[in-house]
């Protein structure tokens, strides 16, 4: 066999515009950064992006991988008449479009610039994609449209409901991070037990540079932070449950004389973001919250270094990215009890029910006012972490490309697919 017939074309889907999509930003980052780094002379990587969104990306591709542009659809420009023609049009379809079916969503197709690249594997990293005749992973991530549905309209339950079964169908393989994932993968869409693998997303901040003392302090002056506070980076999606992270500041406040300040940064998701600004207003707690917006990589690792502590109270995850980057850099973590995060979590966090704003309250309070319990947290989630790396599960994720391209397995590659997953 040739060098040429064994060399592989590998395509990752970066398609996103930087600052928008929280997790997922950070998983396509951890990739591309990991097979920048696995130089075997057989395996190279495209990265597809749009030629006018893909700065964000640039700094971590280098080595093995390459961007790969393809074309950006265009925004559609409305007059305010035709704004307000676009408005009923999309409620209309909001009752409508369930009514009709399946049959009234369309799954998009390839433009072709996969094809013409001349790719061996395509790899969609989140929940997006298109149908093509390359051999394709897929990841879903979660079923939040299933499990809150009342975050979503009729008409975006029903397209994500198609899009994610149509590119599960598709796929030769469906990767999920955790085996919370995969189970209500297989419950819900009946994947085979082979088909659903799962391989954990180590903490992208581990690819971000270490903030020095002086750039510490500018962060600080930047935000006007206060000197203690918790921090919760998370994009103000409902589902994040930023609403019972405030109930809790409040009762810590009546309850505990406790003021305790937030800090959160993650894209302000505005038609929620005002109901969160409302309710701080009326919880008489406004001084006490701050919502950042997005931050680059270093302003995202000063926060975690200067903060007290780390809490995430969401309703559903398929795996934390926050209590894995609070595990890595070393700040002592709180998290809900739903889904995945009692496993990614184990011993290395206090657990809580989002649905009780008084237990959030206490979790927080232990972690303000306790010092040796939050030492302790720290040194179970250095632990925890340990266990990945960005380089493993890049190496993880090469051995399936060629297992799936049908390339020779080489030793290490026959070992990394029999591994047992990490949760």
């Amino acid at each position: 066999m040739t060098t040429t017939s064994l060399s592989l074309r590998v395509c990752l889907d970066a398609r996103l515009v930087g600052g928008t999509s929280g997790g997922i930003e950070s998983v396509v980052i951890g990739m591309t950064g990991a097979l920048s780094r696995l130089m075997d002379g057989q395996v190279t990587y495209l990265i597809l992006a749009y030629p006018d969104a893909h700065e964000w990306l640039k700094p971590f591709v280098s080595g093995a991988c390459s961007l790969l542009f393809t074309r950006k659809p265009a925004p559609p420009q409305y007059s305010n008449a035709q704004s307000r023609t676009v408005r009923l049009a999309r409620t209309v379809a909001d009752m409508v479009v369930p009514l009709l079916g399946p049959s009234a969503i369309r799954v998009p197709r390839s433009d072709g610039t996969i094809e013409k690249a001349g790719v061996h594997v395509m790899h969609f990293l989140f929940q997006s994609g298109f149908l093509t005749e390359i051999p394709s992973i897929y990841h879903p991530h979660d079923l939040q449209h299933i499990h809150l549905p009342q975050f979503f309209s009729p008409r975006i339950r029903l397209k994500r409901e198609m899009l994610y079964r149509g590119l599960c169908q598709q796929a030769r393989m469906v990767a999920v991070a955790s085996g919370w994932s995969k189970c209500d993968l297989i419950q819900h869409y009946g994947l085979g037990e082979d088909k659903v693998r799962v391989i954990a997303w180590p903490p992208v901040v581990e690819q971000y540079p270490q903030p020095t003392i002086d750039q510490l302090q500018m962060v600080k002056r930047k935000f006007d932070l206060p000197e203690r506070f918790v921090f919760y980076p998370a994009q103000t999606w409902p589902h994040k449950n930023h609403l019972a992270l405030l109930e809790a500041l409040a009762i810590l406040r009546q309850k505990y004389s406790l003021c305790v300040s937030l800090v959160s940064s993650g894209r302000l998701y505005k038609p929620f973001f005002y109901t969160l600004q409302q309710r701080a207003h009326t919880l008489q707690i406004a001084d006490q919250v701050r919502f950042l917006d997005f931050v680059s990589p270093l302003e995202l690792m000063s926060l975690y270094a200067l903060c007290r502590c780390v809490v995430v109270p969401t309703k559903l995850e398929a795996t934390s990215q926050p209590v894995a980057e609070a595990f890595w850099v070393g700040a002592p973590v709180a998290c809900s009890n739903v889904t995945s995060l009692p496993e990614q979590a184990g011993d290395a966090a206090l657990i809580f029910d989002p649905n009780r704003p008084g237990e959030i309250a206490e979790a927080i309070r232990r972690l303000w006012i306790d010092d040796a319990l939050c030492q302790s947290l720290v040194a179970r989630g250095k632990r925890n972490i340990e266990r990945f790396s960005w380089e493993r599960t890049a190496r993880i994720f090469r051995a399936h490309y060629r297992r799936i391209a049908g390339r020779p397995l080489a030793e290490e590659d026959r070992a990394l697919l029999l591994s047992l997953p990490e949760y």
